[in-house]
């Protein structure tokens, strides 16, 4: 939504079979399942909750966090949904995210992807999941792990051990996930760019009769993670050239120090802040209670509950802008005060000293089957709060290179920093969820399914922000706060229907609708914000294939999103060195087509192909900035190509398994006027795994094999470009897929 370059990843999966349409996938592992009826005929199971063939930490950004499944939409801070425990890992994304408590582990005993349909109804929001549990007790001794390394020198040791306590069902689980990864850049403070520490230790209880478990399980993560933007100059036809002073994706453009200087919005003090150590870390305590419990009645209770505890630092550097100077312009470099002339970058940089949160949630449901209705009733409740939160903000100048130094100019103090707390934000209180929902499995006839599902919010919001102006040095002193009373009732739901004409041919409809308002962090800069329903309402219709030899989907699908709000860092296109906050509130609007199929041609040989068409663009977009009118409506949404394929072949033999996966961008405007965008692009990876023996496998994994060293994402500093002539042969910011990198593992299970 806003600020950080803490995007959970543009990941690329191996999928066996899976669909993608613009919000909305099609239940393609449903579809495979085929029943066999009295008089002969194919159907599809509709019972699937979860499309479990997909691999969701295949990265081609980075090593941290699940892939963010393209919708249409752009991307947000956080990225797709992850729950841990039929609950959210994090409350909101902002500002602890969700890699800082949760990362794909041996500790998670399950893992897999939830569709859309599933989370409207079971959470009430819109996008795609990662749906994950935790590592229970086992009756059995159990010891997993992995290690992980790469050709870069990131360390991963993974590790869980499972086993009895007593012979009357009492068992435990303990598990603990290091993670120090230095990517693939250097930074000039530090060798790690994501240093996380997660431990987990837990007792169930298996209940007498096979009725059931339950968990009481603990969790600690300490997590930072630093963020790196690439240098590059820009060309026609969207294409990059790379610098012979900065390699894109192996050198660090952060400033070289790793410090930034802030004014506290709360208390007035000026103070220095690191990019690693306690500066940027959260540290986190979960308590989770979970399991189920088979009634005598036949339903199944399954419950869910989880006391979060977080205290939260966020420093972030962001790029603005680069632009020439020479030696009259009066710039020194900081730490020698020798005089500077050449390429300057403008920064923006954000600290968010400690801060607490609270979450507690829970998930009580019953299911039980019912003739042909499969039947699942549920209550959701969370609760958040979150105390004092602020992000003081300054603005900085260094050299464009790797390992930039900051340097000092004749509008800054005598440390290099200005403009301090432009732009910066607080808000604090409370948020509080209560949510019914309810869901339907209806097995109609032998050719009709349908599956179908109703979930009501309660959402409160009480708390306090600013309505006072954030200009340069400013403090709240003994600013009075205004408080925030907000109460919304919001409704989700979908209807997804298949018919088979044939016993290998049918028809897909669907349908899902998501409601919001705001949340809590939307009021952390000085206005009050626009409340009226975001009312997210996709439609879609296809057809499916079903043979021994091959799975086929094809849909069409349109989703709407309305009262969007975003905030963006502007420059002055006449004046680089001058930037502006904007509000802008905008819908969006996207038409597409997908087809996805699996192809099993002989023994041993799978090919996944999916091609997406897909036309997302912004509507009712219009801000002022700089004195000056704009209007982006119907441009294409930032980031997101039109054309996206997939192809994911495997070959097993014996103990070997050769698989690939290649994806495939076409252009991606990289900003809001869409003068300026990024070529067309590949990301590629391939990969072996040999098993040793029924207890361990080994494997080798080699991320952008093609080598490719081309810019993604968006262009920092450009959103207002109206020409992009001009910007032909400049140095540009942006962010950028990982070069060509070798990961190796070993994976142990007894």
């Amino acid at each position: 939504m806003k600020k950080t370059t803490f995007k959970i990843a543009v990941l690329s999966l191996v999928l066996s079979c899976c669909n993608q349409v613009f919000g909305q996938q099609t239940d393609s592992l449903s579809v495979k399942k085929v029943l066999k009826a009295e008089e002969g005929i194919k159907t599809t199971a509709v019972s699937s909750k979860e499309d479990n063939n997909r691999n969701v930490m295949l990265n081609a950004a980075n090593n941290t966090s699940p892939r963010d499944v393209n919708i249409g939409l752009p991307s947000t801070v956080g990225g797709i949904t992850i729950l841990e425990n039929d609950l959210p890992s994090v409350y909101l994304f902002w500002p602890e995210l969700p890699n800082k408590t949760w990362r794909q582990s041996v500790g998670l005993e399950k893992t897999g992807l939830l569709k859309m349909d599933q989370l409207a109804n079971t959470m009430g929001d819109l996008g795609f999941a990662v749906n994950s549990y935790s590592q229970t007790g086992t009756k059995d001794l159990k010891i997993k792990g992995k290690f992980t390394t790469s050709s870069f020198g990131w360390l991963q040791g993974d590790v869980n051990v499972s086993g009895p306590i007593s012979k009357n069902g009492w068992t435990y689980t303990a598990g603990a996930f290091l993670n120090y990864d230095p990517s693939t850049f250097k930074l000039g403070f530090a060798r790690n760019v994501d240093e996380t520490k997660i431990f987990r230790l837990g007792i169930t209880k298996y209940f007498n009769n096979d009725k059931g478990k339950i968990t009481a399980l603990y969790k600690y993560a300490d997590s930072y993670n630093i963020g790196n933007y690439a240098v590059f100059q820009y060309g026609e036809n969207g294409k990059v050239t790379e610098l012979d002073d900065f390699r894109i994706g192996r050198d660090s453009y952060v400033v070289n120090d790793g410090r930034i200087k802030m004014k506290d919005l709360l208390k007035g003090n000026d103070y220095w802040a690191s990019m690693a150590g306690n500066d940027n870390t959260t540290k986190s305590h979960n308590i989770d209670i979970f399991g189920n419990y088979l009634l005598n009645n036949g339903w199944n209770f399954k419950f869910s509950t989880r006391m979060h505890f977080a205290k939260v630092a966020i420093s972030t550097i962001i790029p603005l802008s680069i632009f020439q100077a020479s030696e009259s312009a009066g710039y020194t470099v900081a730490s020698t005060g020798q005089p500077y002339s050449g390429y300057i970058g403008t920064q923006l940089a954000m600290h968010t000293p400690e801060t607490p949160i609270t979450n507690i949630a829970g998930r009580f449901s019953f299911n039980k089957q019912i003739g042909n209705h499969n039947l699942t009733l549920g209550i959701l409740e969370q609760y958040y709060n979150v105390d004092k939160f602020t992000s003081n903000r300054s603005f900085f100048f260094q050299t464009v290179g790797a390992q930039p130094q900051r340097l000092v100019g004749t509008n800054t103090d005598s440390d290099g920093f200005y403009n301090y707390n432009i732009g910066g934000e607080y808000h604090s209180g409370t948020e509080n969820k209560l949510s019914v929902y309810a869901t339907d499995e209806w097995k109609v006839t032998d050719n009709l399914n349908l599956s179908y599902g109703l979930h009501l919010r309660n959402h409160i919001v009480d708390g306090e922000f600013s309505m006072v102006p954030r200009t340069p040095g400013f403090t709240f002193g003994n600013s009075v706060f205004t408080n925030i009373k907000q109460n919304w009732l919001q409704v989700a739901g979908s209807l997804n229907a298949t018919y088979n004409i044939s016993k290998n041919f049918g028809l897909l409809a669907n349908f899902l609708y998501t409601e919001e308002n705001r949340r809590l962090e939307s009021y952390s800069q000085a206005f009050d914000p626009n409340t009226q329903k975001i009312k997210s309402p996709l439609g879609a219709i296809g057809v499916f294939w079903n043979t021994d030899y091959i799975q086929l989907i094809s849909q069409a699908t349109i989703l709407k999103k309305n009262n969007n709000l975003n905030r963006y860092n502007l420059v002055n296109p006449l004046n680089t060195t001058e930037a502006q906050t904007a509000t802008v509130y905008y819908d969006i609007q996207t038409l597409g087509w997908t087809t996805d199929f699996v192809l099993k041609p002989f023994k041993g040989f799978n090919l996944h192909y999916l091609i997406t068409f897909q036309d997302p663009v912004y509507k009712n977009f219009k801000f002022n900035a700089f004195g000056k009118d704009y209007d982006y409506s119907n441009k294409n949404v930032l980031g997101v190509a039109k054309v996206l394929m997939e192809i994911d072949p495997s070959y097993t033999i014996d103990k070997w398994r050769f698989w690939a996966s290649f994806r495939y961008f076409s252009k991606q405007y990289a900003n809001l006027t869409n003068v300026l965008y990024f070529a067309p692009r590949w990301e590629t990876f391939g990969g072996v795994n040999y098993t040793v023996n029924k207890n361990i496998n080994v494997g080798a994994t080699v991320i952008n094999f093609l080598n490719q060293r081309g810019a993604s994402g968006t262009i920092n500093g450009a959103e207002l470009i109206t020409d992009a002539s001009p910007y032909y042969g400049k140095l540009l910011t942006g962010t950028y897929i990982m070069p060509f990198t070798a990961q190796f593992s070993i994976n142990f299970n007894f």
